[in-house]
């Protein structure tokens, strides 16, 4: 009898530790609002229908890399990692194996995250259906595929470290700054790449090709940066994809739609103070204006395409139609977006703050590329506005390089 009462306790014993150690649906909740903070979904997600089962192709200066399976399949997924592991990925961008991952994967901005958020986010993933996804190895130029030089890239750029909160700042902006520096990787785009993909951090947030777009300047340049949009209108931007200043577009678009739209108010507001708070980082470009043909040249098609939605002074309808004059997307220096958006057309991004969709034609069948160019520096250089020439050579490659 003691004997059977021996085991029964054990048993009990053995359930209860496991029970406790089985996440609470607050750590779960609090995991899944990480992820989507983190945009997760947007790299790991190539099938809507099996939702962070990797395998989304993406493209690199040096090649192409392959989302890998986060779902917990203990053979093609992180289901056999342990907590350690999953950690050690995370934060330092070293596999299980040993093996260094490649910075397409933001471990230079994930280091600052805290491990108790870390745990959280692997709590949330451990709820997910397992998919059997193996990963697909990389598409890399050499030699950039030997993995081994990472430890140089590594020893050159990378820097663990945890987000340190400044105490003579907000609880706000302190919260922003973990945002937008760490799990929100907000650099990985908006900030300026050397030769071997590090960040140029003394231009942090200044601007960024990627992807066939420009990430815009996020820091407080007067023309092409924040320092005209206020708190709120960033806020706006960022819930519903659109404001009175701006549409989201490209890949930024998806970023709301998986991201910044679904994230607490509270978080989305505390990013914007933070943003608002940077200084430019770098000076404007300075910029000599078109020449009188080439704004004719451009008025003659803004005229007969464009003025019907933008108005004559390019006022638009805002959060319909985006308004031109002061656009800071438009006015910089890199024009890949705005030529993107000529080319190939928009669509509006709807979220639940900003339900009601609109549509912008594409003109790459239509206009030839000395007239896109001519629309571009048109809509670029008027109502105040001043950008660099864009010329029919940018169209043409900009044509070729559709994303």
């Amino acid at each position: 009898m003691r004997m059977i009462l021996a085991v029964v306790a054990l048993c009990s014993a053995i359930a209860s530790v496991a029970r406790a150690a089985e996440p609470s649906p607050e750590l779960i909740a609090y995991g899944k609002a990480l992820v989507e903070a983190g945009d997760c979904a947007s790299c790991h997600t190539a099938d809507p229908a099996k939702p962070f089962a990797g395998g989304k192709r993406i493209d690199t200066p040096f090649g192409a890399i392959y989302a890998p399976n986060l779902t917990p399949d203990r053979d093609t997924g992180i289901g056999a990692w342990t907590d350690a592991d999953f950690t050690r990925a995370v934060r330092t961008g070293v596999a299980p194996d040993g093996s260094s991952y490649y910075p397409a994967f933001p471990y230079p901005y994930f280091t600052k995250m805290t491990k108790d958020d870390t745990l959280a986010i692997r709590a949330y993933l451990g709820t997910l259906a397992p998919v059997a996804s193996r990963n697909k190895p990389p598409e890399l130029r050499w030699p950039f595929g030997y993995r081994g030089l990472m430890r140089l890239w590594n020893a050159m750029y990378f820097k663990p470290a945890l987000f340190e909160p400044d105490q003579s700042q907000s609880a706000a902006w302190n919260r922003g700054g973990y945002l937008v520096t760490g799990l929100g990787h907000c650099g990985a785009c908006h900030t300026p790449k050397n030769y071997f993909g590090a960040d140029k951090t003394a231009q942090a947030l200044s601007g960024n090709e990627v992807g066939g777009w420009y990430a815009p300047r996020l820091d407080g340049a007067a023309r092409t940066g924040l320092k005209s949009w206020s708190v709120e209108d960033i806020t706006e931007y960022l819930q519903s994809g659109r404001n009175a200043k701006s549409h989201a577009g490209g890949l930024m678009a998806e970023v709301v739609v998986n991201s910044t739209a679904k994230m607490s108010d509270a978080d989305v507001r505390a990013i914007a103070v933070y943003l608002k708070s940077l200084p430019a980082s770098r000076r404007e470009t300075i910029v000599t204006p078109p020449d009188d043909a080439e704004m004719k040249a451009g008025q003659a098609v803004y005229a007969k395409l464009c003025i019907a939605c933008h108005e004559a002074d390019g006022s638009g309808a805002p959060r319909i139609y985006p308004p031109l004059p002061g656009n800071a997307l438009l006015q910089s220096v890199n024009p890949s977006s705005s030529l993107r958006i000529i080319l190939d057309g928009a669509h509006t991004v709807t979220t639940p703050r900003a339900p009601n969709t609109g549509e912008m034609p594409g003109y790459a069948k239509q206009l030839s590329d000395e007239e896109i160019a001519a629309v571009t520096n048109y809509i670029r250089n008027s109502w105040g506005n001043a950008a660099p020439l864009v010329t029919a050579a940018q169209v043409a490659k900009a044509r070729k390089e559709k994303p």
